[in-house]
């Protein structure tokens, strides 16, 4: 058969037979162990358009794949015959036969062929496209006059049905935080559903399949809805920022047997009434009279004829749009150690956590029941509440009867590692854990302990605030979307965790609340604009915060190899990149004008009271920036296919590099964050780039491993010293015991990573966090900022990355810079193509390193030599230059290795 091009096949693949032939004989020892979609899996109810097929293949015999054959099916029967594609891709694919038709479900397989045969088809992957929007359903609320200040209202409504449904569809939203059950069950485990978004341009409905909580007969549709984001208290704007009245919409689709449909949908006749809850709030906590909860208000069996209809909200529908990434849910139940303190029972976990406790208390009627959390305790065993600001952390319980009770609170949620309880006689305690970080993706652990113990800080700061978005905190009167610390960390948290579908939902909200000339808000969603603030240039276009819309996108490019990202988000790069060059105009030098900026936020140097003091020139650190967008823009344009603005951006990012170098050489060079940007950004020209990556060692060098950067130059000092060759004081940094330092916190008991690199000084005092200019404090022992490090962590101690030319590990750079102190390493990533890892030992002299290459990956090695090493793999001699996929082990003779 003769090649032809398809114009209608994805991607411009050349098509080359339809039928067994061209894939081969069938080769059982080739599996396609897994295929899937961008969304999560199990998400229901997703965007039935661009959706994208990746799928993960083992085989015992051959290394990559030479074509594959995509199918589909809306029945699960008659599957469509598909194209044989030549290509080695395997990640983000179109899927076949365009759009799924809104409600509707489709099933995908694929199979691959390679020098060894053709594997058998995928088993299938369902998809099941939302409706498109609500059909029936509209907004309610409660018919009060006076809005239910800090209460909870309860909707409820009986159906009866003529059958047992043979499926049934759930879609709901709220205004506010909701739970919904039905004959009492919650319908998900879900928290805090919608979450936040910009919900003055999108709010999120979920998709739930109901079908087995349904039965002939009478139904109860049963739903609470709290303040959460929006009715609650937010930053420093108070309540009420997106509106006064809670609402809720749902709509239920029921499919009989028989083919027919019947759908009930929230209007006036549902019913509400107030709930027992007295307070619930995000900041303060939850509080509950149980003794003045409905009972049974759940079941069939309630009389609801004293409860008012609900009202109809005026309310638009378009700004309901599917769910794209994982809900909050729980993702650790940790027990909590009991002991007295005066009138308190103290809990204590052995991790903090952004969550809540489930306490049983034995108690009295009437008898209140209370929590309070803290992150620490003091010097003198006391909870350290001063942290929390305004926020209350409280929970509060007064009791219906006597008895044992097991207590629980909704709508709220802590950051905190210690709790007192007063009232009643406690049994047990168990913190729950919850996050929208649900999927980890990768392993990490060597010869030290407490560099072990630093990486699991890092995940555990990105479990507490990755909760519906990626929070500076989950503790305080903040909890906020600051794209500055969301910048510093996206490589980091896609290492650690399957984070493209968050990243791509938090994204479009940094899109929506992008301002109309072009800059990004620091926060985001940017509630602080409908609260009536004014728009302060604080709070926009800020240098390494609003620089989020284009470090997150290639971020997510880079760890996952799926390019959807960068082409949603090329609008709103390409408009702040734009704004830059409007504001650089304005001055009429060429550069930025001279105005605030956050600056290398919380260098360890800089006065405690003023964080943006660093040692480190705000303009230097803004114009670089500037550049480095530029460029990243222009990678950006060249993998969305137009080499005209890709060339365009590269020029201005050459420009403003020269013109940063020109005027701020001789100061970058004398600082740590100074000389890391000027290597990682490419300020400095090739020509001194080998002098200033021996000046930023001579700093190191001469504070004997001293930290001396903030949130902007952390993540890059390290990496800045081994791409210049500077292994050692690179881990003379990452292993300094000493304040300040990474492993300070971790000797000092820290189970996530401080804001401030001194939360806690050497005396065991605890940092006052007094800000000057805004008169309160700022101190937070869960920040994941700094803990950025760890992706140089697998980059360069167990030395396994992307290759900037691989993305998705299609090609991992295997580069391990072993040390002796550590003795071995290992880390594991799980890469869109199935697992990769790398492990090494040191012995003696020697190096045994042990790889695992993916299928249809490539391993591109930079070992660690010195000038008499010699290499084996698999006990032959070895060049080692690259390695196919395969597990892989080689040795290093005489190898280099560091102290």
């Amino acid at each position: 058969m003769v090649p032809t091009r398809d114009r209608n096949n994805h991607r411009g693949f050349l098509v080359i037979g339809r039928d067994d032939s061209i894939l081969g004989h069938r080769d059982a020892r080739t599996t396609v162990t897994e295929l899937r979609s961008q969304y999560p899996d199990g998400l229901i109810g997703v965007p039935g358009q661009g959706l994208r097929l990746s799928w993960s293949v083992e085989s015992d015999v051959a290394t990559e794949q030479l074509a594959c054959q995509l199918s589909s099916s809306d029945d699960g029967v008659n599957w469509r015959d598909d194209p044989v594609i030549t290509s080695r891709a395997d990640t983000a694919i179109e899927a076949p036969h365009g759009d799924i038709p809104a409600g509707e479900v489709r099933l995908y397989r694929v199979r691959v062929a390679t020098s060894a045969g053709r594997s058998g088809w995928s088993r299938p992957l369902t998809v099941e496209a939302d409706t498109g929007g609500f059909s029936r359903a509209r907004v309610i609320t409660t018919p009060f006059d006076v809005p239910l200040a800090s209460t909870v209202p309860y909707f409820r409504r009986d159906i009866v049905l003529r059958d047992t449904p043979a499926k049934a569809r759930l879609r709901v939203s709220s205004l506010g935080v909701h739970e919904f059950r039905i004959g009492g069950i919650l319908v998900a485990t879900d928290h805090l559903n919608p979450g936040w978004t910009s919900y003055a341009e999108r709010t999120l409905t979920a998709t739930h399949d109901v079908t087995a909580l349904l039965q002939s007969g009478r139904n109860t549709l049963a739903a609470a809805v709290g303040d959460g984001w929006f009715r609650g208290r937010l930053g420093w704007t108070g309540s009420a920022v997106y509106g006064h009245q809670l609402g809720l919409i749902a709509e239920l689709t029921i499919d009989y047997a028989d083919g027919d449909r019947e759908v009930f949908a929230t209007d006036e006749t549902w019913q509400v009434t107030r709930s027992g809850v007295r307070r619930n709030s995000l900041y303060d906590g939850y509080e509950i009279d149980l003794r003045e909860e409905p009972r049974g208000w759940m079941q069939p069996s309630f009389a609801d004829d004293q409860w008012p209809p609900a009202r109809v909200l005026d309310f638009p529908l378009d700004r309901f749009v599917p769910r794209i990434a994982d809900p909050v849910r729980t993702v650790a139940e940790l027990p909590g150690s009991l002991s007295v303190r005066g009138d308190a029972v103290r809990v204590e976990l052995q991790q903090n956590i952004s969550g809540w406790l489930r306490i049983r208390v034995h108690g009295e009627e009437g008898e209140r029941i209370e929590i309070r959390h803290a992150e620490v305790v003091d010097q003198a065993g006391d909870l350290h509440v001063t942290t929390l600001r305004s926020a209350r952390s409280v929970d509060a319980y007064i009791l219906d009867r006597t008895g044992e009770h097991v207590l629980e609170p909704r709508f709220t949620y802590h950051g905190f590692q210690f709790a007192d309880v007063l009232g009643g006689r406690v049994l047990d305690a168990v913190g729950v854990a919850i996050s929208s970080a649900t999927s980890p993706r990768s392993t990490f652990s060597s010869g030290r302990s407490d560099l072990d113990r630093l990486h699991e800080n890092v995940r555990w700061s990105q479990l507490d605030n990755f909760t519906s978005l990626p929070t500076d905190c989950p503790q305080r009167d903040e909890r906020l979307g600051w794209t500055g610390d969301a910048q510093a960390f996206a490589a980091t948290a896609c290492t650690l965790f399957d984070s493209g579908a968050f990243w791509r939902s938090w994204m479009r909200d940094v899109a929506a609340d992008q301002d109309a000339d072009g800059s990004i808000p620091s926060i985001v969603p940017n509630h602080l604009l409908l609260a009536g603030d004014a728009r302060d240039t604080w709070m926009f276009g800020r240098a390494g915060w609003a620089d989020a819309a284009t470090i997150v996108p290639w971020s997510v490019y880079q760890s996952t190899g799926d390019d959807e990202i960068l082409r949603e988000q090329l609008p709103t790069a390409r408009a702040w990149v734009q704004h830059l060059i409007d504001r650089a105009a304005e001055t009429g030098t060429g550069f930025l004008p001279d105005e605030f900026q956050y600056g290398d936020w919380l260098d360890p140097d800089a006065p405690g009271d003023q964080p943006q003091l660093a040692k480190t020139s705000s303009e230097y650190i803004a114009h670089a920036f500037w550049s480095w967008s530029a460029r990243l823009l222009a990678r950006m344009e060249r993998v969305a296919g137009d080499a005209v603005r890709a060339a365009r951006a590269e020029q201005l990012a050459d420009e403003v590099a020269q013109l940063t170098w020109a005027r701020w050489r001789d100061h970058a060079i004398g600082t740590q964050t100074g000389c890391a940007l000027a290597i990682e950004f490419l300020i400095a020209p090739d020509a001194e780039r080998a002098e200033v990556g021996e000046r930023l060692a001579d700093l190191v060098r001469a504070n004997a491993g001293r930290i001396s950067t903030g949130f902007l130059g952390t993540p890059h000092v390290l990496p800045a010293l081994t791409s210049t060759g500077h292994d050692a004081e690179a881990y003379l940094m990452l292993l300094r015991t000493d304040l300040p330092s990474w492993l300070y916190e971790v000797h000092r008991g820290a189970t996530t990573v401080w804001e401030r690199w001194d939360a806690i000084t050497e005396d065991g005092s605890i940092h006052g966090g007094d800000m000057k200019e805004q008169g309160d404090v700022m101190l937070s022992f869960n920040h994941y900022a700094y803990g950025a490090v760890i992706d140089w962590v697998y980059r360069s101690v167990a030395g396994i990355a992307p290759s900037p030319d691989g993305p998705g590990y299609s090609t991992i750079v295997i580069a391990p810079r072993p040390s002796r102190s550590l003795g071995h390493a290992r880390a594991t990533i799980n890469t869109s193509r199935g697992e990769a890892s790398v492990e090494w030992n040191v012995i003696g002299d020697d190096l045994e390193l042990t790889t695992v290459v993916p299928f249809n990956a490539s391993a591109r090695l930079d070992l660690p030599l010195a000038p008499g090493s010699r290499v084996e793999r698999d006990e032959m001699p070895f060049d080692g230059r690259s390695l196919p996929s395969g597990k892989h082990r080689i040795m290093i003779r005489d190898a280099a290795l560091l102290p």
